[in-house]
């Protein structure tokens, strides 16, 4: 009998492995489900707290007509958005948070998107993928397909939630359809730059300032009447154009889903017209090679964190930018509104009527984009020993606390670099509408958050040493994780001791008062150990390949 006549085993592994197209699901799968069920399971949790506060916080007449005043202010909604169907617990819910959710599933969206396409390409793991059966443009779907899920269970999430809290069905359905197609709009997206773009950072760069653009654009058409029209060319604005629980209009809807599948269509073309590792736009060749900030492991730390910082820095300067431009309006309103404003105080939130006031609070929530900011260095320093673009230079005579180090401190110095930013943006906003707001006072406000962010940092380095593959969730533990705590105890009642663990209970209200020095210094002391920690159990463990 010839070799080429010998039956099979029965119990062969090849005959009991998945189809082709199943694995590489399974895979996308598996490289997405902490983050996707992290997302859906905040996203419901929002929406489920403020629905349950509803019929406390419209008990008093006097604050339901307060609330009922804001759609008259043009700061107001421009910054939060039209406040539409106040009157009912769904319409109050998605005007406090349904923009918050819709960004947060959003920006997952596109993250999620190019780091298992793009950056999965850019580190060689698709070679094999596409050497098989399936074609690129197979392979793609069945990677966007997982993250679009994700889209579709935070939106089943929320619509569940709604209606358990009573709301109408109709307006929660419609919610909830709005938000999950948002976020698979911001798949479609960061799926299409991605073939665009030879790099993960600049097909990530072009999708978020997409989503950005079309946060503008809702912003603008809110605050100002006459260019309402740009709520039609903004996936924001079809959300709010959409009215749920008021108006409940399907086609702003219908478009949206219609642009979701155009850009998907105009994706899978476009994978299947490019090669592997390469982009539509291609890679630019024959340039002289820059070799500046190549000295040092310290320069190329620095030379590393620029792009990022620079987008970062647009897109919080540009935030408060407008803050400082609508603080009069605000803090004029509130003034004119007393019940509105004591419930406010009664919240925590003390002095809204004044400028000082007002920064302050919004000064306090600069911890999180910058608490993620920080943690995004460190993750790509840990994708970077994972892709083993690090290990060149650990075979060098490199020490990897020098290595790490150099990382921890260019990573520290962009984080103060981002929150003076913010401090300038604020002071030169309101500067410009004739408000009176110190510079000074504004640094000092944006500076106050600083423990907490290097807070994030040290915690994010702890993780990278001992655990590396939660860097990115307990990074975001003491910005994002501790300001959901404490917006959750304060809205039960929860014991003071379960709020004191938040870092924002012991965050003095600066400029409004002189900041803490006695926390900050707590804060700093506990990053400091975190940070020593985690560089030493960095030294001690093998490298990740």
């Amino acid at each position: 009998m010839s070799l080429g006549t010998l039956p099979a085993p029965a119990n062969s592994q090849l005959a009991s492995a998945p189809a082709p197209g199943r694995a590489v699901t399974w895979l996308a799968i598996r490289q997405i489900r902490r983050g996707g069920l992290l997302v859906a399971g905040l996203s419901a949790g929002m929406t489920a707290l403020v629905a349950a506060t509803y019929a406390q916080v419209m008990a008093d007449p006097a604050a339901a007509g307060s609330l009922q005043a804001l759609a008259g202010n043009p700061a107001i909604r421009t910054l939060f958005g039209a406040p539409v169907g106040l009157d009912t617990a769904g319409g109050f819910t998605v005007w406090r948070v349904g923009t918050v959710i819709a960004i947060l599933l959003g920006v997952w969206s596109i993250l999620a998107t190019t780091r298992i396409t793009r950056g999965e390409e850019d580190a060689g793991r698709w070679d094999l993928l596409l050497s098989g059966r399936l074609r690129a443009p197979a392979v793609l779907l069945r990677h966007l397909a997982p993250v679009m899920a994700v889209a579709a269970a935070t939106a089943t999430a929320v619509t569940a939630v709604l209606l358990l809290s009573g709301t109408a069905p109709t307006g929660a359905v419609l919610h909830g359809a709005g938000i999950g197609l948002l976020g698979m709009f911001s798949v479609a997206v960061a799926a299409l730059t991605a073939q665009v773009f030879p790099a993960r950072s600049p097909a990530t760069g072009t999708a978020v300032a997409v989503l950005c653009l079309g946060l503008l654009a809702r912003m603008i058409g809110d605050g100002v009447t006459a260019l309402g029209w740009l709520h039609w060319l903004s996936p924001f604005g079809l959300l709010s154009l959409s009215g749920p629980y008021v108006h409940n209009r399907v086609l702003p809807l219908l478009l949206l889903a219609a642009a979701t599948a155009l850009i998907t269509v105009l994706t899978l073309t476009a994978a299947r017209r490019r090669d592997v590792h390469d982009g539509l736009i291609p890679a630019a060749a024959g340039r002289r090679p820059r070799t500046r900030l190549l000295a040092s492991v310290e320069t190329f730390a620095v030379r590393r964190v620029t792009r990022p910082l620079t987008g970062w820095m647009i897109g919080i300067g540009a935030y408060y930018l407008l803050i400082g431009l609508t603080a009069v309006s605000v803090t004029d309103f509130l003034r004119d509104n007393p019940a509105l404003a004591g419930d406010a105080s009664q919240a925590g939130f003390e002095g809204l009527g004044s400028i000082a006031g007002f920064t302050a609070t919004l000064f306090a929530i600069l911890a999180m984009p910058v608490g993620g900011f920080v943690t995004a260095r460190m993750t790509a320093f840990l994708a970077d020993e994972t892709d083993r673009r690090l290990t060149q230079l650990t075979s060098q005579p490199i020490t990897r606390i020098r290595l790490i180090g150099a990382e921890i401190a260019v990573t520290a110095v962009a984080a103060a670099v981002l929150v003076t930013g913010a401090g300038l943006a604020t002071w030169l906003g309101i500067t410009a509408i004739g408000g009176e707001l110190a510079v000074d006072a504004a640094l000092s406000g944006t500076w106050n958050v600083l423990p907490i962010v290097l807070l994030s940092l040290g915690t994010a380095v702890f993780a990278i040493g001992w655990t590396p593959r939660w860097t990115g969730l307990l990074g975001g533990l003491p910005t994002t994780g501790g300001f959901l705590l404490l917006v959750i105890a304060d809205s039960v009642a929860a014991p003071d001791w379960v709020r004191d663990i938040s870092p924002f209970a012991h965050l003095a209200p600066v400029p409004l008062t002189e900041a803490s020095m006695t926390a900050s210094s707590v804060m700093l002391a506990v990053a400091t150990v975190l940070t020593i920690v985690g560089v030493a159990g960095y030294r001690r463990r093998d490298l990740r390949s």
